[in-house]
């Protein structure tokens, strides 16, 4: 972004003046900023009307008393390219356009919306066909329908690629401290990243909020989810509908373990994004990170009136990484005191009605439990309905003792009810202002804190490495050439990667054996065009004299001939059969223009497509996340050492993997795919039994 946009964007967020241009929903913006309070000047634009929205109308943009911070364009197309080009002209900060008809309904609209970018010049641009923005902290509404949202001057910051769906977060119950509401329309011009850049500057700023369905520049979100995190702003992101991310030639099994979403988690993983999957996971969870602040640790202390309630917590507290450590002994004596006879002295706590809604008692109960080595503390409250408030001052008491025994031992609370709507309003505001996160839901009170503890140790773990930017990939060429199973064995061990002995032999029979190899063998045959070799029955293992291999090899031509005669080669390659590995892995690098590179782990050999078990990582990376992601895998427990198989050594399937990827990212091979299914992993080293590379 130039200064110039950003100065113009700084205007249309929190402008001076602001003039509206159409007709119904721009006298819809007019009420909207009133209602919200907007302190500036705002001026409607229509030649047809007098007034609009309570306030005098000017016929034209031209006769604006001058250019305006922040404009609100909402007529049809055309005449919208021509005013904002007029509106450029005489200095405008920046404009929503809630003007559809652009790029997103065709090529006709694709050009239209063209025009409409050169046409703005260093303006700022919101959309096109948008709803536009919401700034509750300067209390500017540039939003042409009735809206919601509360904001106790901090809070979140959502952007939305779907303006309906930002309506309807904006109308939630859920209590979220809203900071900005940002409807991204087109993104013609300001892009999410531009956003999330600006948002990283204001201090009001708690958490980001996104809805996405799709990344356009991969490299820009990078930067600016880096400076969220350098700016402690967490971001969390709801991802939904289909991927744009462009499909290259592949014939590699990875395309059956991994598709767009999973590079998407692995992206968000990398940055320390919390991934969320429904609109009430996005609601609690950046409420959580708006009014809370993050663990700094996963010990967590429950307190509950209920018997159910501790089993609920303690249950999905286990499913979600929480750790609900039992107090100490002295903690317990002390809880033993204070509690009445029928409670047990455990975490989650029942403190049993007898002392509920009693300060004087559950106070001292709390503090003693809270201050026990724990990172954060939830209490579980469900309040009556309110024709049924004659004990809602008993719940009232219990979250004020939560509040003061969570102040007094300085650790982050929530305060969370089983059923979402059981959370008391009142109670609610009142939380918020304490800095205790009221929780609705408790599935998603867990969920939220997990991901919670899980983005601080992610934040910190990226904050003291060395962050390696994206890999940028652009293709050398549109050709793509496919390697044999010999030219890229050769390649592979030319860069290092260990792979057996072998020789190539051409024929259907051999009387001597090459003296680079030798008995028990493998036999292969050697196509471009035979990427599944098990199933064209083109492989063949323990072959252990010269009769063995030579029927091998008449086997394999007759199977060939049958599975792809178009792939039948007289070419064969004989490799010394490795011993039986502990496990067996598939390893991939692939190269993409729009997201660079990814390397691919699963479980190999013939379980690829069976098992669907298959971790991501973004390129480049470091061998701490690989080994973190290799512990994910369904076989890593043959890894680890399995009914008293010796473990791997680490280090050396470590250094393997390595190699594999330098030789896929060397520029003088010019990989854009590269494959081992299956490497073997034996005690103590991996070896690549099979290849599949592509050039390109």
């Amino acid at each position: 972004m130039t200064p110039e946009r950003k100065a113009n964007l700084q205007r249309l967020f929190n402008p001076k003046h602001i003039a509206v241009i159409g007709g119904t929903d721009a006298e819809a913006v007019a009420v909207e900023s009133q209602r919200m309070g907007y302190r500036g000047q705002l001026w409607p634009v229509n030649p047809k009307r007098k007034t609009l929205g309570g306030h005098e109308c000017f016929p034209s943009a031209e006769d604006l008393p001058e250019a305006p911070d922040a404009v609100f364009l909402a007529i049809p197309r055309e005449p919208a390219i021509e005013t904002v080009d007029r509106l450029r002209q005489m200095g405008a900060g920046g404009i929503v356009c809630y003007t559809a008809g652009f790029k997103e309904v065709g090529e006709q609209g694709a050009g239209a919306e063209d025009a409409l970018m050169n046409a703005c010049g260093e303006m700022a641009l919101v959309g096109p066909n948008c709803y536009g923005i919401l700034n509750y902290l300067d209390r500017v509404a540039l939003w042409p329908f009735a809206h919601g949202g509360n904001c106790p001057g901090f809070g979140a910051a959502i952007i939305t690629q779907s303006g309906m769906l930002a309506s309807d977060l904006t109308m939630s119950q859920r209590s979220l401290p809203l900071a900005f509401m940002i409807s991204a329309g087109n993104q013609a011009l300001l892009s999410i990243e531009d956003y999330i850049l600006y948002l990283c500057e204001r201090e009001e700023i708690r958490s980001i909020g996104i809805h996405v369905e799709g990344i356009r520049d991969w490299y820009a979100f990078e930067e600016a989810s880096v400076k969220a995190m350098d700016h402690d702003i967490p971001i969390v992101v709801l991802k939904s509908g289909s991927s744009s991310i462009g499909s290259e030639l592949t014939l590699t099994h990875t395309g059956s373990i991994s598709g767009a979403d999973h590079i998407y988690s692995a992206l968000f993983e990398r940055l320390g994004i919390i991934r969320v999957d429904n609109a009430s996971e996005f609601l609690e969870t950046l409420k959580y990170l708006s009014v809370s602040r993050l663990p700094k640790g996963n010990r967590v202390a429950g307190l509950t009136c209920s018997g159910g309630g501790a089993a609920m917590l303690a249950d999905m507290g286990e499913k979600e990484g929480l750790d609900f450590k039992q107090p100490g002994e002295t903690t317990k004596e002390t809880l033993a005191s204070l509690l009445p006879h029928t409670a047990t002295a455990s975490n989650p706590l029942d403190y049993t009605t007898p002392i509920w809604g009693i300060p004087e008692k559950t106070v001292p109960v709390f503090k003693c439990l809270i201050k026990d080595g724990y990172d954060m503390a939830i209490i579980v409250q469900d309040y009556p309905s309110e024709e049924l408030d004659e004990s809602r001052a008993s719940y009232a008491n219990d979250s004020r003792a939560f509040v003061a025994a969570v102040k007094a031992t300085g650790i982050p609370g929530a305060v969370c009810s089983v059923i979402p709507e059981n959370l008391d309003s009142d109670i609610r505001k009142e939380l918020i202002a304490e800095g205790i996160a009221p929780m609705q839901g408790i599935h998603d009170c867990i969920n939220a804190v997990s991901k919670a503890i899980w983005h601080a140790e992610r934040r910190k773990t990226i904050k003291q490495s060395e962050f390696p930017r994206l890999y940028r990939f652009t293709k050398s060429s549109n050709c793509i050439t496919i390697l044999n199973e010999l030219e890229g064995k050769q390649m592979l061990s030319n860069s290092g990667v260990p792979i057996p002995p072998y020789a190539s032999v051409k024929g259907l029979e051999i009387k001597q054996l090459p003296n680079q190899v030798s008995f028990p063998l493998v036999a292969k045959m050697i196509s471009r065009d035979l990427s599944h070799k098990t199933e064209a029955g083109s492989v063949m293992v323990g072959l252990e004299d010269h009769e063995a291999v030579n029927l091998a090899l008449k086997t394999m031509t007759d199977s060939v001939r049958r599975y792809k005669p178009e792939a039948l080669t007289d070419e064969f390659l004989l490799e010394k059969q490795v011993e039986s590995p502990l496990a067996e892995l598939l390893v991939n690098v692939k190269k993409n223009t729009e997201y660079g590179t990814v390397l691919t782990m699963a479980s190999g050999g013939i379980f690829v497509e069976l098992l669907e078990d298959a971790v991501h990582l973004l390129l480049p990376t470091s061998s701490q996340e690989i080994e973190r992601e290799l512990g994910r895998l369904k076989i890593s427990r043959l890894i680890e050492g399995f009914r008293g198989r010796p473990p791997v050594q680490m280090n050396h399937l470590l250094e393997v993997i390595n190699q594999i990827i330098n030789c896929a990212l060397d520029p003088e091979n010019q990989i854009i795919e590269l494959e081992i299914n299956p490497l073997f992993v034996l005690p103590d080293f991996a070896i690549a039994v099979d290849a599949f590379i592509q050039l390109g």
